[in-house]
């Protein structure tokens, strides 16, 4: 019997309600879900590390009754997190593809040229500033973690490696740098000092610029019952209603919204300087007023979101156990944040899944933290051709699908988890 070492750090509910919201400061009183304890999700395992003790976390997600902010207590630095990150951008397509269109459609809407600056925070693997380089617009990438930032670096893309806030919004102001576009691609949820990072666009953002920010829609995350997409690294999770409120706190507005199907569902916000021209769309009150008829100004609604979760979990594991009984095999596509949720929050290991796949080389050889599920290339799904392929990233469910339609061969089948269990035949499958 293998029984691992667990370090558990925990957090009982008084004492989790008695902090204060990160953004507004005032007490948190309430919890949107419980998903239990959970380690690190992005802490892949070397093999030697596997009999090591491991440190467990409280995934109590709160919700601030004032600015409606749903949020995370900050259980690990920063600092802790990206010293040393796994996750590339840049091998996902659809992704990298988003990215493009996005920098030739800003490009355009703002007339940008070589005497502009984009900066994007948390630039990761240049993923998206590589696409401004052929259309003439100087760049540069701010990305805490050094491993990432130099796949940046060796495309061109120039990068500083440091965390953004006040402190080096001040010192790239101090070296002569504006931005006329300031990009924040899913960055927001992991940034634990908000109040810091967004005082620090302000000052570095030029009086006419704009800054866009992405990041995943708390209404479609509640919705569609996507509670893995809640991990350490994610610190707060966003409405528009919120974001009106924190842009406004530090002389920012909001102009424009754009609803987008990435991760499961995000939104693209326009801001730019309270005292700039740029004039307010109607999307912006549309949304909002969505936003406040579907609930997320009243506390009620939050409160509903634990029972989706603990159904979907029995849902999962239902199928799972069913299936185990039958003989069937099973394996995992993908390795991704909210994976290790779904895994740790259902307690899914090597039991049920033999193994998982990435399309990145750098979780090859691992294991998935709490879980320990071995992380392989992803040609190991045809070596074991297993009879179900449970598809941890769904958010990119198309396009694995579409990569994988080959194991229709053997009569292989797709799982996808979320919002609740589907099983999808590939050669049935339509996009």
């Amino acid at each position: 019997m293998n029984i691992q070492a667990v370090e558990i750090v925990r957090d009982h509910s008084a004492a989790s309600r008695n902090v204060g919201c990160r953004l507004c400061g005032s007490r948190l009183r309430h919890t949107l879900v419980d998903l239990g304890m959970s380690p690190p999700c992005e802490r892949f395992l070397q093999p030697d590390q596997l009999d090591q003790m491991e440190p467990y976390y409280p995934l109590n997600v709160l919700v601030c009754d004032t600015c409606y902010l749903v949020q995370l207590k900050e259980y690990m630095s920063p600092e802790t997190i990206f010293s040393e990150y796994a996750y590339f951008s840049s091998f996902s397509t659809s992704w990298v593809a988003h990215s493009k269109l996005y920098c030739e459609t800003i490009t355009g809407r703002l007339g940008l040229g070589p005497d502009s600056l984009a900066v994007e925070l948390a630039s990761n693997d240049g993923y998206l500033l590589q696409h401004f380089l052929p259309l003439g617009v100087p760049v540069l990438g701010v990305e805490p973690a050094a491993n990432v930032a130099r796949a940046a670096i060796e495309k061109g893309v120039a990068t500083w490696v440091d965390f953004f806030g006040v402190r080096l919004a001040n010192q790239m102001v101090g070296e002569g740098l504006r931005a006329d576009l300031i990009i924040g691609n899913n960055v927001l949820a992991q940034v634990p000092d908000l109040n810091d990072f967004v005082a620090g666009v302000a000052i570095l953002l030029k009086p006419e610029g704009m800054v866009t920010l992405e990041f995943p829609h708390i209404e479609r995350l509640m919705a569609e019952n996507q509670f893995d997409t809640i991990y350490h690294e994610h610190f707060s999770y966003f409405s528009l209603l919120t974001v009106d409120l924190m842009a406004a706190r530090h002389g920012l507005r909001l102009i424009d919204v754009e609803e987008l199907p990435t991760h499961g569902g995000s939104l693209r916000v326009y801001l730019c300087h309270e005292g700039s021209a740029w004039p307010r769309k109607d999307s912006i009150a549309q949304l909002l007023e969505r936003e406040t008829r579907h609930g997320l100004g009243e506390m009620s609604t939050y409160a509903s979101f634990g029972y989706k979760a603990q159904r979907s979990k029995r849902d999962l594991l239902a199928f799972l156990i069913s299936a185990k009984e039958e003989g069937k095999t099973i394996c995992g596509y993908g390795a991704p944040g909210k994976g290790n949720t779904l895994l740790n929050y259902c307690a899914i290991g090597t039991d049920f899944l033999d193994f998982t796949v990435d399309r990145n080389p750098y979780k090859h050889g691992r294991y998935t933290p709490g879980m320990h599920i071995p992380i392989k290339p992803v040609d190991a799904i045809d070596e074991a051709k297993p009879d179900y392929i449970l598809i941890l990233p769904w958010n990119l469910k198309d396009e694995i699908i579409q990569q994988m339609r080959h194991v229709a061969a053997w009569n292989a089948k797709f799982v996808v988890p979320i919002p609740f269990v589907t099983v999808i035949d590939p050669s049935e499958y339509e996009k």
